[in-house]
């Protein structure tokens, strides 16, 4: 079920829970890995969908850097 085209790649999202990790021993179970790879997707997937609306708010014929900064500046 896993389409590197549709999502993070799970080795991608378990090297950044890695890197991330105070403690080299810690380990992610593969459910947690699945939910965390599946919650990446949406956050990306919700802030593209916002970036085209503030670029349509804004009468942009296309998304920018600026629509996304203006998402995450809060």
């Amino acid at each position: 079920m896993e389409d590197a085209s549709a999502g993070f790649p799970k080795e991608l999202v378990s090297r950044l829970l890695h890197l991330h990790f105070r403690d080299s021993k810690t380990k992610v179970s593969g459910d947690a890995l699945q939910l965390t790879t599946e919650l990446l997707r949406i956050f990306v997937l919700e802030a593209a969908v916002r970036a085209v609306r503030q670029a349509q708010a804004e009468d942009a014929a296309r998304v920018d850097v600026d629509q996304l900064e203006k998402l995450l500046d809060f």
